[in-house]
C-alpha cells in the first residue's frame, strides 16, 4: 500500500516515474529530460496553461536526432507541401496522438512557438493540423522537429501518406467486443439464479459464481464504459453538466450495489443488467458514428459543384467540360476571374494570380512560362493557357468554399435549441432520479436503486442531440441529388426564413441558349472580327459568352493587355489596336434609341463601330416560378441592364415583382442592404460574378451555374441552371425540413416522459431502459429519413 502511495507520475505526459530516472524542475516532476524540455517551452513562451485543460496531457517526446533529415531534400518537400508561392507555404501534417482539447490548442497555436507559422488549424476528426508558413524565416523540417519535440510528432511517409491519414481508431468496437463478451458470459452463469434452481451443486457453487461474475463485470466496467467517466469528469472540470455524468453515475451505482448484494449476500446484484446497459449504449454510439461517416461520404461524393472550364483539343478546339474530368496532361484555358480548378504549369507567356482564397493575402502574384500555378488561384486580365499536372480535387474546392473568411455569422436556431435543452435536462434529470429514489428508498430498497437507475439511463437525451444535424445532413445530401449544393446545413435554416427574393436579370432569369443576336452599325470587315472575337475569349461575361459563341471561328491571337471592368466592360489591345466593349456609357456613345434594348457596344481606335443587340430568351417556366413564388415572398429583379426590357417582364411577370434596372455592382449591394435595413432576410440570386457583393451581403447568396466556371465562395449555394424552375420546391422543402426537426424534437421528447413515466413508477429496468435508449436513437433517424424524403418527394 505504501509503495503505491509513493508512486509518482511525470507532471507532462502522466506516465509512471521510475524512481532512479526521475527529474525535479520548477518544484515539479517528470519522467525524463524531454517532457522537463516540453514544459520550459511552453512556461518560456507564457503558454503554461496548456495544462489547465487537462492533467498531464502530454505525450513524452522521442529521440528524432536525424529522423527527419530527408526533409532536406527540395522535392520530397515539394510533395508534401499543398501550396508554395513565393514565401508562402501550406502543409497538412497528419498527427496520431490528437486526442483531446488541449491538444488542439496547443496545435492552434504553433505560432508563438515557432516563428514563421503564422495559423495553424486542427482537424480533430481527421487528427490534422493545417499549417501555413513563411519558408523563409522556417522550414518544414523545422516544424517536423518541433512538433516532435513537444510530443506530437507527425506520420509523414511518401509512400504510405495518405494511407496514415486514413488509419482507423477502432477503440470503439473493441469496448463493444469486451462488453459483448462479458454480458453473454455473465447472462449465461446467471441462469441458476434467474430460474431459482435450488439444486445441491448451486447451493454449494453459488457463491463462487457470484465472484465470477464480479470478475467478468470488471473489464466491461473498468475498459468499456471508460468513455463515460473520462467525459463526465472533464465536463464536472469545466463546470459544466454534460448528459454523460448521469450515465456514469448510474453505472457506478449499479456496480457498487451489486458489489454491495454480492459481499452481504443479498443476491446476484445487476452485474448482467450493468454489462448489458454498456454494450446497448455503446452500440447506440456506433450506429450515430457510422450514420455521421455515411453522411460525409454520401455530401462529399455528391458535392461536385457543377463548374464546367475550357478544355483546350489537340486540334486547337474548345469544349466546356466539368471540373472533375480533367486529367493529369489536359490543357485549360482560364478566363478572366476565373478559378484555377487544378495545379498545373503555366503555358501562356505570363499571368497574374489572385490567390486570396488560399492564403487570405489579395495581392496578385506574377507568373511566367514554365511556372507551376496552383488551384485556388483566381485569373486576373487575359485568357490564359496551362497545362494540368493533377486531377481536380473536388474535396479541395469544398475546403476553399467553406473557407472561414466568408462563412456569414448568423445564430444556428436549431443548435441553440439543442443547447438549451441539453443545459437543463441533465440538471433535471439528476434532481428527478434523486427525489425518486429518495421516495422509493422507504419503500423497497432494491426498486429504489432501479428507478434511480433506469432514470439516468432512459432520459439520455442522445436522440434529441441526434436529430437537428442528422436531419440537416440528409437534407444536404437530398439537394446535392437534385443539383443544389449548399454550403452547410446553416444555410438550410437561412433558407427557410428568408421573405424577400431578389433576381439578377443577365444570366440568371434569361439563359445563354437560343438568344437572337443582330448587329446594328457599321459592318465590320474580317480583321475585327478576329480582333473582336480573341477579346471576347478571355471575358467569362454572360453577354460576352453568347457574343462569343455567335462570331465564327477566328484565328487564334495573344492579347497584349486585357481589363475587364465589371458592370461594364472590357478595354484591351491586340496586334497594336485598341479594342473597347460594353454598355453606352462605358464608351460614352448615345446612339441608344426609345426602343431599349440589351446591348454591347464596339469601338476599335477610338472609333465606335455600332453594336450587337440581344433579344433576351427567359429561362423556361419562369413565369409559372415567379406565380409560385409570389404568393410568400417579395420578389425584386435587380439588373445592371437598362430598362428594355421592363415592358416585357411587366407582362410575364406578378404585378407585385419590382423591377430595378441600370444597377451598378457596388448598386446591387446598397440596394439588398437597404432590405436588411428594414427587416427582410433576403435571398440573391445571380450569375456569381457581377453580384459576388451582393451574393456575399444577402442573408442567402445562390450562384447559378451553366457552363462557365464562375466559383464564388461568396455565395451560399450553387444551383444548376437546368434546376432554375424547382427553386419554389427548394424554398418549401427547407420550410418542411425545419418542421421536421421540431416534429423530431417532439417525438424524442415525449420517447423521454413516457420512459421517465415507467422509471418514476418503478415499472421499468435498468436492462429494458438501456435497450430502448439506442432504439429511440434509431427510431429518430428512420423518421427524420422517411419524412425528409416524402418531403423530397412531394411536388
Amino acid at each position: 500500500m505504501s509503495k503505491f502511495m509513493d508512486t509518482k507520475n511525470c507532471f507532462h505526459c502522466g506516465n509512471e516515474i521510475i524512481k532512479k530516472d526521475e527529474v525535479l524542475f520548477d518544484e515539479k516532476s517528470f519522467c525524463c529530460n524531454g517532457c522537463k524540455t516540453v514544459y520550459e517551452i511552453f512556461s518560456q513562451n507564457d503558454m503554461s496553461c496548456y495544462y489547465d485543460f487537462q492533467a498531464s496531457p502530454g505525450a513524452t517526446p522521442l529521440d528524432i536526432k536525424g529522423k527527419y533529415d530527408f526533409l532536406d531534400n527540395e522535392e520530397i518537400v515539394t510533395k508534401l507541401l499543398e501550396f508554395q508561392e513565393d514565401a508562402t507555404a501550406i502543409v497538412s501534417l497528419y498527427i496520431p496522438h490528437i486526442h483531446c482539447s488541449s491538444c488542439i490548442w496547443i496545435l492552434e497555436n504553433l505560432q508563438k512557438l515557432q516563428s514563421g507559422i503564422s495559423t495553424s488549424q486542427v482537424n480533430f476528426g481527421e487528427k490534422k493540423v493545417r499549417i501555413n508558413f513563411n519558408s523563409e524565416k522556417t522550414s518544414l523540417k523545422q516544424i517536423v522537429e518541433m512538433l516532435s519535440s513537444i510530443g506530437y510528432e507527425p506520420y509523414i511517409s511518401l509512400e504510405n501518406f495518405d494511407e496514415g491519414k486514413k488509419k482507423v481508431d477502432r477503440t470503439l468496437i473493441y469496448k463493444i467486443g469486451v462488453a459483448f463478451f462479458c454480458f453473454g458470459n455473465i447472462m449465461l452463469l446467471s441462469f441458476p439464479e434467474y430460474f431459482e434452481v435450488e439444486e445441491f451443486w448451486i447451493n454449494q457453487y453459488r457463491g463462487f459464481f457470484r465472484w465470477l461474475i464480479f470478475a467478468l463485470s470488471l473489464p466491461t466496467f473498468i475498459y468499456s464504459a471508460s468513455g463515460y467517466y473520462v467525459s463526465a469528469w472533464k465536463s464536472i472540470k469545466s463546470g459544466l453538466l454534460n448528459i454523460d455524468i448521469p450515465i456514469a453515475l448510474g453505472i457506478v451505482v449499479m456496480f457498487i450495489r451489486s458489489t454491495v448484494d454480492i459481499v452481504f449476500d443479498y443476491g446476484q446484484g445487476f452485474f448482467d443488467s450493468m454489462c448489458g446497459l454498456i454494450f446497448f449504449m455503446l452500440m447506440g454510439k456506433l450506429f450515430q458514428i457510422k450514420t455521421y461517416d455515411f453522411l460525409s461520404f454520401e455530401r462529399d461524393y455528391k458535392s461536385y459543384f457543377p463548374i464546367a472550364v475550357t478544355r483546350v483539343a489537340s486540334n486547337g478546339s474548345e469544349e466546356s467540360v466539368q471540373v472533375y474530368d480533367i486529367v493529369k496532361g489536359d490543357r485549360l484555358l482560364i478566363r478572366n476571374q476565373e478559378l484555377l480548378p487544378v495545379d498545373g504549369i503555366l503555358i501562356s507567356p505570363k499571368a497574374s494570380i489572385d490567390y486570396s482564397f488560399v492564403t487570405g493575402e489579395a495581392v496578385a502574384i506574377e507568373k511566367k512560362s514554365g511556372d507551376k500555378v496552383f488551384a485556388g488561384g483566381k485569373q486576373l486580365g487575359k485568357v490564359i493557357e496551362m497545362e494540368v499536372l493533377f486531377s481536380v480535387s473536388n474535396s479541395y474546392l469544398t475546403q476553399l468554399w467553406s473557407n472561414d473568411v466568408f462563412q456569414k455569422r448568423v445564430e444556428q436556431q436549431h443548435k441553440t435549441i439543442t443547447d438549451k435543452i441539453s443545459r437543463y435536462f441533465t440538471p433535471a434529470l439528476l434532481g428527478l432520479s434523486i427525489v425518486s429514489f429518495l421516495y422509493w428508498v422507504f419503500i423497497d430498497v432494491t426498486t429504489a436503486f432501479n428507478v434511480f437507475t433506469a432514470i439516468l439511463i432512459v432520459a439520455c437525451p442522445c436522440a434529441l442531440a441526434l436529430t437537428a444535424p442528422f436531419t440537416m445532413g440528409n437534407v444536404l445530401r437530398i439537394l446535392g441529388n437534385r443539383k443544389f449544393y449548399l454550403k452547410n446545413a446553416l444555410v438550410v435554416e437561412q433558407l427557410a426564413k428568408v421573405d424577400s427574393i431578389v433576381f439578377d436579370k443577365t444570366g440568371t432569369i434569361t439563359t445563354n441558349e437560343k438568344t437572337a443576336i443582330t448587329y446594328e452599325g457599321s459592318e465590320l470587315n474580317s480583321a475585327e472580327l478576329r480582333l473582336l472575337k480573341n477579346v471576347l475569349r478571355g471575358s467569362n461575361h454572360p453577354l460576352s459568352r453568347r457574343l462569343y459563341d455567335f462570331i465564327p471561328n477566328q484565328e487564334k491571337l495573344d492579347t497584349t493587355s486585357f481589363e475587364e471592368i465589371i458592370g461594364k466592360g472590357i478595354f484591351a489591345e491586340i496586334e497594336g489596336v485598341k479594342v473597347k466593349l460594353g454598355s453606352s456609357q462605358f464608351l460614352k456613345t448615345m446612339t441608344e434609341n426609345t426602343h431599349k434594348k440589351t446591348k454591347v457596344h464596339v469601338e476599335f481606335n477610338g472609333v465606335y463601330k455600332g453594336s450587337y443587340v440581344f433579344n433576351n430568351q427567359y429561362r423556361e417556366g419562369l413565369e409559372l416560378l415567379f406565380e409560385k413564388l409570389s404568393k410568400r415572398y417579395n420578389l425584386i429583379v435587380l439588373s445592371g441592364d437598362n430598362d428594355g426590357e421592363r415592358k416585357i417582364l411587366e407582362k410575364m411577370l406578378p404585378s407585385n415583382t419590382s423591377l430595378v434596372f441600370n444597377q451598378k455592382p457596388e448598386q446591387k449591394l446598397q440596394y439588398i442592404e437597404s432590405l436588411q435595413k428594414e427587416g427582410k432576410n433576403v435571398m440573391m440570386i445571380g450569375d456569381g460574378l457581377n453580384d459576388a457583393g451582393a451574393l456575399a451581403q444577402s442573408n442567402v447568396g445562390i450562384s447559378i451555374s451553366e457552363n462557365v466556371n464562375v466559383f464564388s465562395p461568396a455565395c451560399d449555394g450553387i444551383l444548376d441552371a437546368s434546376q432554375f424552375n424547382k427553386i419554389a420546391f427548394f424554398m418549401n422543402y427547407s420550410k418542411n425540413t425545419m418542421k421536421t426537426i421540431y416534429m423530431s424534437f417532439g417525438l424524442s421528447l415525449l420517447y423521454n416522459a413516457v420512459g421517465l413515466s415507467y422509471a418514476v413508477s418503478g415499472n421499468l429496468s435498468p436492462i429494458v431502459a438501456a435497450i430502448i435508449m439506442p432504439l429511440s436513437t434509431i427510431t429518430i433517424v428512420s423518421f427524420v429519413t422517411i419524412v425528409t424524403n416524402i418531403y423530397a418527394r412531394s411536388k
